[in-house]
Order: C-alpha cells, then sequence, then structure tokens
C-alpha cells in the first residue's frame, strides 16, 4: 500500500481536508472498481461527470476523493482534495503510484493526424530486430516486448499507460514508442510522463468534433512539445506547414525531416512500385517493402528517430530493409487472376487522398480502380463530403457504405459523404449501406488487373452499429468473397 501524500507529488492542489498521512490500496476513476481503501478520482468526461459518483465510490469503500470541487456535505473519515484538474492529477499520481516508470526507459512519443501507429510499429519492430527489448502503445495493440495485449483507445488513460510502462521497466524493455493523440493530450493523459523524445507527423483535418476549430487542434499537439525538457529531443516534418509551429516554444533538441524542404533528414524516392520504394535518405540509398509517399514520410521519421537513439548506420539500414506493412495500413493481397485489393484505414481527407494518390501514381490507368469509402458516426461531421469528394475524383468507381455508423442513421451518413461528389462524377459513384455486401459488390465488379480499396477501418476486427459491436474484418470479407466468385 502507498502513502497519500507520496502519491500527491507535483500535483497542483487548491485545498485539502483531512489526513494525507493515510494508506492507500490504489487509483480509480470508475467508481464502480472502487474497493476498501482505494483513491476515487472524479473526472468530468464527455459523457458523463465523476463528480455525480462520488457518494458512490465513498459507499463501495474509497477513503480518498479527488475532485476539482467538493461536495459540501462531506462524509466522515474522508480525505478530500481538490484540485484544478481531476485528470491532470491522476496523470501525476498514476506516475507516483507507479514509482516513475517512464524514467527507466526511453519513451519516444508520436503525434499528428496521419502516421502515428505506422511510425510507433515500424520503430518498435525496428530495435527489436536490432535485439533490444521494446515497448509499444498504439491504435492497434500494446506490446510489453513479446507479450501483446489488445486496446481501445490510440493513448489510453494515465492509469493504464504508467500500469503498462511499470510492466516494461520491470522486464528490462529499453525503449518504448507511444502514439500520442489530441485527445490524449487535451485529456492530460501523457502528462506525469518523462519523453526521451517527440515527433510530429502532419496535420489535416480530424477531430473537429472534439476540438471545434482547426486552431484549437493544432494547439493541442504543439502543446506536446511545449512540455518536453530540454533532454528530450523534438522531430517535426518540415514540409507541413504547422511543422515549424509545433517547435516554436520547445526546450528540446529540434530536428527536421522532408521529401521537398531542406531538413536535418531528407529523402528522395527514386522508384515506387507496388513491391516497394527505392529510396535515398541523406546520402544513402535503401530498398523497403512498404509503398506510397506517405510511407516515405513515416520511414524518413523512423530512420531519424533511431539515428537519434543511438542506432549505428549501417545495422540501421539493414533492418529497415526488412521491415513489413504495419497491419491494416495499406495491406494487401493479389489474386490468382490479378485483382490486387489494398485495406487501409484511411478515415481523413488528407489520408484517403494520400492513399488513393500513391495507387494512382503506380497503376498505368488501364485498370480500374474501385474505391469502397464510408465515415464513421458520432465523429467529426465537417470531413464527410471532403471524403466523398477525394474518393469519387480518384476512384475509377466508388462505393459509400457504412463504417463504424454508431448510433447515428448510415444512410444520413452516406447522403452527407455525397454531398462532396461533383456532378461530372456522378456516375461513378453507388451506395451500399451493408458494407459486406459494398465490398462484395466492388469484388463483383472488378476485372483482371482492377484494383480494389477498401478503406476507414483498417486492422479494426468489429463493426459497430447501435452500441452493438459485431466481428468484422475488411481484409478478411475481402479475401472470403473474391475466393467465392473465383470458384
Amino acid at each position: 500500500m502507498s502513502v497519500l501524500k507520496d502519491i500527491l507529488y507535483n500535483v497542483a492542489l487548491l485545498s485539502v481536508q483531512g489526513s494525507t498521512d493515510v494508506r492507500i490500496n490504489t487509483l480509480q476513476y470508475d467508481s464502480r472498481k472502487i474497493k476498501k481503501n482505494d483513491v476515487f478520482v472524479a473526472i468530468k468526461g464527455v459523457h458523463s461527470d465523476g463528480h455525480s459518483f462520488i457518494n458512490k465510490a465513498i459507499e463501495n469503500g474509497a477513503s480518498v476523493v479527488v475532485a476539482e470541487s467538493i461536495p459540501t456535505t462531506k462524509a466522515k473519515n474522508i480525505t478530500y482534495i481538490e484540485v484544478e484538474s481531476s485528470s491532470s492529477a491522476l496523470a501525476f499520481m498514476a506516475a507516483n503510484f507507479y514509482q516513475h516508470p517512464s524514467k527507466n526507459l526511453k519513451l519516444v512519443g508520436v503525434t499528428g493526424t496521419n502516421g502515428k501507429t505506422t511510425i510507433t510499429s515500424l520503430l518498435f519492430n525496428l530495435f527489436k530486430a536490432a535485439g533490444y527489448k521494446v515497448g509499444l502503445i498504439s491504435t492497434v495493440k500494446i506490446m510489453v516486448d513479446d507479450l501483446s495485449y489488445s486496446t481501445t483507445h490510440t493513448t489510453p488513460d494515465s492509469l493504464v499507460i504508467n500500469a503498462y510502462l511499470k510492466q516494461m521497466s520491470d522486464v528490462g524493455v529499453e525503449f518504448c514508442f507511444m502514439e500520442v493523440s489530441s485527445h490524449g493530450i487535451h485529456q492530460h493523459r501523457a502528462e506525469g510522463l518523462d519523453f526521451e523524445g517527440g515527433i510530429f507527423t502532419n496535420l489535416s483535418h480530424d477531430h473537429l468534433d472534439y476540438h471545434f476549430s482547426f486552431a484549437a487542434y493544432r494547439d493541442v499537439k504543439k502543446s506536446f512539445f511545449d512540455g518536453l525538457p530540454k533532454t528530450a529531443f523534438a522531430l517535426t516534418n518540415a514540409d507541413d506547414k504547422n511543422g515549424k509551429i509545433m517547435l516554436q516554444n520547445t526546450k528540446a533538441k529540434t530536428y527536421s525531416y522532408a521529401l521537398k524542404s531542406y531538413a536535418d533528414y531528407r529523402t528522395q524516392i527514386l522508384e515506387n512500385h507496388f513491391k516497394g520504394l527505392l529510396l535515398k535518405i541523406n546520402d544513402s540509398e535503401l530498398w523497403v517493402k512498404l509503398i506510397g509517399s506517405f510511407n516515405a514520410y513515416n520511414l524518413t521519421a523512423v530512420f531519424a528517430c533511431a539515428d537519434i537513439l543511438g542506432l549505428k548506420k549501417d545495422e540501421l539500414l539493414r533492418l529497415m530493409s526488412t521491415l513489413e506493412n504495419v497491419s491494416g495500413r495499406f495491406e494487401y493481397f493479389i489474386t490468382a487472376n490479378n485483382i490486387t485489393v489494398i485495406v487501409d484505414y484511411a478515415h481523413t481527407p488528407d489520408a484517403l487522398k494520400n492513399v488513393l494518390q500513391t495507387i494512382n501514381d503506380i497503376r498505368t490507368q488501364n485498370e480500374n480502380l474501385i474505391s469502397v469509402v464510408g465515415c464513421g458516426g458520432d465523429r467529426d461531421k465537417t470531413k464527410r463530403p471532403k471524403m466523398g469528394h477525394i474518393a469519387s475524383a480518384l476512384s475509377s468507381k466508388v462505393i459509400f457504405t457504412s463504417d463504424n455508423p454508431r448510433s447515428e442513421d448510415p444512410e444520413a451518413i452516406i447522403s452527407e459523404i455525397e454531398k462532396g461528389v461533383e456532378p461530372q462524377n456522378y456516375k461513378k459513384i453507388m451506395a451500399i449501406t451493408n458494407r459486406k455486401q459494398a465490398i462484395k459488390t466492388a469484388c463483383q465488379l472488378a476485372n483482371s488487373n482492377d484494383i480494389i480499396l477498401v478503406a476507414g477501418k483498417g486492422h479494426e476486427s468489429y463493426q459497430e452499429i447501435d452500441g452493438v459491436r459485431t466481428e468484422f474484418n475488411d481484409y478478411k470479407v475481402a479475401q472470403e468473397c473474391l475466393n467465392q466468385l473465383q470458384k
């Protein structure tokens, strides 16, 4: 058991009522999980306010309450801690409770609209291949060296992060690569962590349902770099107009990477095929198995980060040539009659445009590019017509369908996507609400040498409709449809 006063270190306290010299069991922000002598941290969430459950937490055994506003009627023998931000307090308390595990390893955070999962996953695989014990906290999964765990958030809550970092520290992990989302930054989930460095990928249209303006979205990303210490490094994409903004107030040592601009790490694409890329990074050429200019950016960031962290150049180049695609990121297969199917997580306008342009750069234009595209429900609605515009302009044929409609009407979402289609592209489009049927129709429309893109869900193994998740995997569904048609 820990002593309360020890885990309050660095927490911005407004008032304390009761003793801090008490032993506590663990920290919780969900009143349903509270047991005897736990600390309940009341957090104001998007859908509910933990302050409404303070009494329930005390009934369940909480001996300490941390909140932004203390109840006027107080229970006996309970310590009440008033703080400016409960989520920030939880982050620092979690780090203290788990004995600051991030100090025992080199933690690198990756933020930006697109590329976070690919970069963190590639860095994990690269350093693992180099013989290190490595950790990963990503959208796809959490890895503690060889142990894999499922995850539901791009950036988990601070309790989960510190618990996994403690596990990593205990088994001797040396490096950990972590996705840092705008939600995670805004909700203070990454506070109290000791970062060795941060990487900025790019910034484009996403999450405006949460941040409300692009400037607010950008500034949240920037705040991550503002908080890096002078002992850390900050690596930015110099080709993105927001790249320099990220570094304006950072204390960290700054580096840049680019394909078009002057940068510390500059890459040229010498060859671009469905089988891979031939790149020249600074003065070194290497062949990689990944595809497209967006992956050239990702790989340059990986090279730069690994170089900054001290990997020897010859070994770095050798290991980079062995890296494979990340699950659900431009993952593809080719059928016996030469139909290429690509599954990609692209769910923002910029990501979709990157994937479609990559395919168009490689294909001969003698074949059709058939795209299956949808948009998630209960998320940023303003990007839907933009997705429709891009998909219809850059594809031969498009099938608009459901993504994860969640609580929204799938047909209403599709209708909003269609608003972005220009008149000259009307003949290219059709709408099929059922995602499995949409993928099956794309497979039926495809002839030999055609290309099918299934975008939006990537690695996800489910589809969420009316709050219910059912098993669904784009890659498997496409394989099954094409196998049935070829029998």
